[in-house]
């Protein structure tokens, strides 16, 4: 059995999770604050929320030494009981925290084997520290980088890169159904710091193009029901998309053109991904640029063009995690 901890902010944990379960031989429990998802058919563990107010946000951080444990909070205490359970009654062989240092310390400290999934950006903080120490093997979804930094170098806890997956591997891409001179804007829901104004100066200075928005609270979104964001990456010839990982990978599999533009996030890790990005040969932005930018960038990313994602999405990402997860289990199974 393995234990799978999908933290509860925004889509993409719960997106990784579903991809890599469709390839494990070991059976697999979800263990979550967010909502079952749909289509979900093994194990899930309910857990409580551990931000419901009231909470002593002075002491979340313990000082400096973890990330969230506010004190005397019923919600983090059930769910951290709700968790020991489950390992008391399951055995698992091992738990993949998506991400939490305090669950990954929390099932080590049960003498559970954990793996940890990386995240880029500059996280040498001590609670990151310590999840990394922790964890028998860091599950990295993006190519090992062309230029690792200092720090990524002095690893010491294990490194497996097995390139970025999505919910779209494996499906037929083709570059003749694309509209010549059509942009798709794709961002998330986890929020944005791109405004309307942006998007329309974007469109202003851009004639000949024809833009299509996938944007979640943007008034240029298309009215009505959301497109299905596979049609949607099809019809486009350049994909504009913000730099968090599961967007990244899904324009990836569509093997399209893209400009990605990092937002503002913790730890800089949309800026990192941009970094590794632009080594691969993608147009890819640390912020949003100023209006007059756009119709080189378009240009560029056209005579980019989607071969350069091969290596970052090789199309097999899920299936590698899977590959490796199951024989960590298998070897690390409770006797």
């Amino acid at each position: 059995m393995i234990g799978w901890y999908v933290h509860h902010h925004g889509a993409g944990h719960a997106q990784r999770l579903a991809a890599v379960a469709e390839h494990l031989r070991t059976p697999v429990t979800a263990l979550s604050s967010a909502p079952r998802p749909a289509g979900w058919t093994q194990g899930w563990v309910q857990l409580e929320r551990d931000d419901a107010e009231p909470v002593d946000r002075p002491s979340a951080s313990a000082r400096g030494a973890l990330h969230w444990v506010p004190r005397h909070h019923a919600g983090l205490l059930g769910r951290s009981a709700a968790l020991v359970r489950w390992l008391e009654e399951a055995r698992p062989s091992l738990v993949v925290t998506d991400v939490s240092v305090e669950v990954t310390a929390l099932v080590r400290l049960c003498g559970v084997p954990v793996v940890v999934a990386a995240m880029l950006g500059d996280r040498d903080d001590t609670p990151h520290r310590l999840g990394r120490d922790l964890a028998e093997a860091l599950l990295a979804p993006w190519p090992a980088p062309r230029h690792p930094r200092p720090d990524e170098q002095r690893a010491r806890t294990p490194v497996v890169h097995v390139g970025a997956f999505s919910r779209f591997d494996g499906r037929p891409t083709s570059h003749e159904s694309s509209e010549p001179g059509r942009v798709l804007v794709l961002w998330g829901s986890g929020g944005r710091d791109v405004s309307d104004d942006d998007l329309r100066a974007a469109v202003d200075a851009t004639p000949g193009w024809t833009w299509e928005h996938l944007v979640p609270g943007s008034a240029l979104a298309t009215a009505g029901p959301r497109p299905d964001v596979w049609e949607a990456l099809q019809r486009a010839e350049v994909v504009v998309v913000h730099g968090g990982h599961n967007a990244v990978a899904e324009v990836a599999a569509a093997r399209r053109a893209a400009v990605v533009v990092a937002q503002e996030r913790p730890f800089e890790e949309q800026v990192r991904r941009a970094e590794l990005l632009r080594a691969e040969g993608l147009v890819a932005l640390d912020a949003w640029p100023a209006a007059r930018e756009w119709p080189a960038l378009l240009q560029r990313a056209r005579e980019v063009g989607g071969a350069p994602w091969e290596r970052w999405a090789p199309g097999d990402g899920a299936r590698r995690a899977a590959a490796f997860l199951d024989e960590a289990a298998e070897r690390w199974e409770a006797r």
